[in-house]
């Protein structure tokens, strides 16, 4: 790195996960997907299982090695290492239910299975790192996903509306949310498609009619019973759908997932940023390993109420989506064509552009034009002059500071 160079160009990497779209991320990046291959996340960030590159310096992970001052003495004291992890999402098939451990839970579960000899790659490994994964997403337009467990009136309601569910009303009585998740959980696989499959027969003739709303969880559980559903074998995770909030999410709002939420996104694109981390425990809607078991032991049993944000201000160009984590802040910058914003960077800050272009000239002279679905990463110290061409939208990703 040359001292005085405090600002880089920076390309992300994709996962083909199946789940992913076959459009949109190729559209942002500006790349053909001649093979069509699902795109699903793009990563932006120095995780070991897929770093970002520096233009001209490599892998972000072994620049920051190298350059560990680029972080800020804050951050290196405190993480010793890139804290988060910012992606872009594409989701056209549900994502499984899932929950994310605390910190100490990470730490014990991915030391216990080290011990273990589970080799790190597994399929049946639940603990990926020793990180938790606390997270934020934005939604980059209408987005559906589930989010926590419902209030004990609402939940109450949903059994009584659905007939085939109507057998859980005096598991959870008012409010016993650990036995109601237990049992749809720890149920006999016959028991399950034996409770699911006259639910299915009425919903799904329904769905493949164009006869379900999204804001209903039967358009959700009918798209799950065709997507996950093996002969024979319905998902447990359809339970899931009907226990869990529906939340409806529209263009710059954002909503936070700590550890112990239950979730799953349904469809829609996104921006992510969550702590460095990979680690999950899956509860259905997935072909991936589920263990039961280790997931009970995660599940924050109480109802949410999901919150959702809508940014808070802090000038003229930027606004923040603030939460309790301390390993990341997402922020939002908007650019009219000919504005001017300094900005200065006290960690490694990476930005995003969603829209529009982006001129960044650092104080040392340096020079970067940013277009559409390009990044660009600001370093410890970067003093840096914003404008654009054409207007921009520009997700940046930060770690929250003492100033």
């Amino acid at each position: 790195m040359e001292k005085q160079n405090k600002i880089f160009a920076l390309e992300g990497q994709v996962q083909h996960y199946q789940w992913g779209g076959f459009t949109y991320l190729p559209q942002l990046l500006s790349r053909s997907n001649n093979m069509g291959k699902p795109f699903a996340e793009y990563w932006l960030g120095a995780h070991v299982q897929a770093p970002a590159l520096v233009a001209g310096d490599g892998k972000l992970d072994y620049f920051i090695d190298r350059h560990p001052e680029v972080l800020g003495s804050q951050v290196t004291r405190k993480f010793g290492r890139l804290p988060y992890l910012l992606k872009v999402l594409d989701v056209k098939d549900m994502l499984s239910i899932q929950v994310h451990p605390t910190l100490e839970d990470a730490i014990a579960g991915f030391a216990a299975e080290n011990a273990s000899g589970l080799d790190i790659s597994a399929p049946n490994r639940n603990y990926k790192d020793d990180n938790h994964k606390p997270e934020l997403m934005a939604a980059l337009g209408e987005f559906y996903l589930l989010h926590g467990f419902r209030a004990p009136a609402s939940m109450i309601n949903i059994l009584q509306e659905q007939p085939e569910l109507q057998f859980l009303l005096p598991v959870f009585k008012k409010d016993d949310y650990v036995s109601l998740y237990r049992t749809v959980m720890e149920m006999d696989a016959a028991e399950v498609n034996q409770r699911l499959e006259p639910l299915l027969d009425r919903i799904i003739p329904l769905y493949q009619a164009d006869r379900l709303s999204k804001s209903s969880p039967d358009f959700w559980a009918a798209r799950a019973a065709l997507t996950f559903n093996q002969p024979g074998l319905i998902d447990r995770g359809i339970f899931s759908v009907y226990l869990l909030n529906l939340v409806r999410m529209n263009k710059g709002e954002a909503i936070f997932q700590d550890a112990g939420i239950l979730h799953a996104y349904l469809e829609g694109q996104n921006i992510e940023i969550m702590a460095n981390s990979d680690n999950v425990l899956r509860g259905g809607l997935t072909p991936k390993h589920i263990d039961v078991p280790e997931l009970m032991k995660h599940v924050r049993f109480e109802a949410v109420v999901p919150l959702v944000l809508k940014g808070e201000t802090l000038n003229a160009y930027e606004k923040r989506y603030p939460t309790p984590a301390y390993d990341f802040e997402l922020r939002e910058i908007h650019l009219d064509k000919g504005d001017h914003y300094g900005v200065k960077a006290n960690t490694v800050d990476i930005l995003l552009v969603v829209e529009g272009d982006l001129v960044a000239k650092s104080a040392e002279g340096t020079v970067l034009i940013a277009g559409k679905g390009n990044s660009l990463m600001f370093v410890n110290g970067a003093v840096v002059q914003l404008s654009s061409n054409t207007g921009a939208l520009v997700f940046k990703a930060t770690v929250p500071l003492d100033q």
